[in-house]
């Protein structure tokens, strides 16, 4: 079972589409460079590139971004109302205790309604398949996505190992069963 997901950017110059990443050049278009923020030491994902174009390694846009862009390796036209499965052509090698979350770009979103269907996905540690994304077109119009277009982000996450412990009762809290907007009022 694949759980890999996506979402793009509209061109800066306005023309509707997202531009194929990296810039022409491989170069940044506001001419900075890509800075770590200070860590002990960056977290190394071994990344395998599949044949076919299109196969671009993650990239953060800039040096306080979050998460790696993802670029699609294929051509989808969505329809509006549609998903699809769409490849990225790359496979990741995440290392244990981590996982990659697969989260929407929120250009693509705002600009077209398209979006991660199951959004945030999750990519595990152990899981060595193609990185793909679901992706819905919540919008009016058909979407074409083409290879080398920003889809989604991946954001990489510590996973904390949790045992279960069962109990005949709960302790009570404040709050107790209150639930759907019952903190709303």
């Amino acid at each position: 079972m694949e759980r890999r997901h996506a979402s793009a950017d509209a061109h800066p110059s306005g023309g509707g589409r997202p531009p194929a990443w990296p810039p022409a050049g491989g170069a940044r278009s506001d001419g900075q460079a890509e800075a770590a923020a200070p860590r002990a030491a960056p977290l190394r994902v071994d990344v395998e590139r599949l044949e076919g174009p299109g196969a671009t390694l993650p990239l953060r846009a800039t040096a306080g971004a979050a998460g790696y862009d993802i670029c699609a390796a294929e051509t989808v036209t969505l329809a509006p109302g549609a998903f699809s499965k769409v490849r990225t052509g790359l496979k990741l090698a995440i290392p244990p205790g981590f996982e990659a979350q697969v989260r929407p770009r929120s250009g693509l979103a705002a600009r077209h309604g398209v979006t991660v269907l199951n959004a945030p996905g999750t990519i595990d540690s152990d899981y060595r398949g193609e990185v793909c994304v679901v992706l819905i077109n919540h919008g009016r119009e058909p979407f074409v996505i083409e290879p080398g277009m920003r889809i989604a982000q991946l954001v990489f996450a510590p996973v904390t190992a949790v045992t279960f412990r069962d109990v005949p009762t709960l302790d009570p809290t404040a709050r107790g069963a209150g639930g759907f907007g019952s903190t709303g009022r």
